[in-house]
């Protein structure tokens, strides 16, 4: 077959081919146009009152104040590691056990204190009230959450209290 015979015959469908191609281009130019018309507007107000220079010394003051920022975030986690030492030696775990020493009327006014840190270090503290012979105050010394000393049932409860505390 002759590719002239071809053209020829098939003329009306090559022309309507091209005029729905062209169409077809003519809208794709229009929504590229209107995109760079939209991307214009935006350089335009980014650029506003700039030049590329000062923008050159916008930029750099920008990764300096990053820079500043990266020292002073170091600076911050330093401080942050040494509040969490001194936090690991503060007592944190507490029990408190009050009764009443001698049986009196007087209430439950005696109680037992033990304070622990996070290796439950610490000491217990045994306020024992009277009402005829006044206060006396006792205080112990846990390590590892033991005493060398014997513990009194108060003291043991206030000692347990604390060792269960979550940290």
């Amino acid at each position: 077959m002759d590719i002239y015979k071809f053209i020829a015959d098939n003329m009306d469908i090559i022309q309507l081919a091209t005029v729905i191609a062209l169409f077809i281009f003519l809208i794709l130019v229009l929504i590229i146009f209107i995109k760079i018309s939209k991307m214009k507007k935006r350089y335009k107000i980014f650029m506003q009152g700039s030049d590329a220079k000062s923008l050159e010394n916008v930029i750099e003051e920008k990764l300096d104040q990053i820079e500043m920022l990266e020292k002073k975030i170091i600076e911050i986690k330093k401080e942050i590691d040494k509040q969490n030492e001194v936090l690991l030696k503060t007592y944190q775990k507490c029990g408190i056990k009050k009764y009443d020493a001698f049986k009196e009327k007087g209430g439950k006014l005696s109680f037992a204190l033990a304070m622990l840190d996070k290796e439950e270090d610490g000491f217990i503290i045994n306020s024992v009230h009277s009402t005829r012979e006044g206060c006396y105050i006792f205080i112990k010394e846990i390590i590892k959450g033991k005493s060398f000393l014997g513990l009194s049932n108060e003291e043991e409860e206030a000692l347990t209290m604390a060792t269960k505390t979550i940290i």
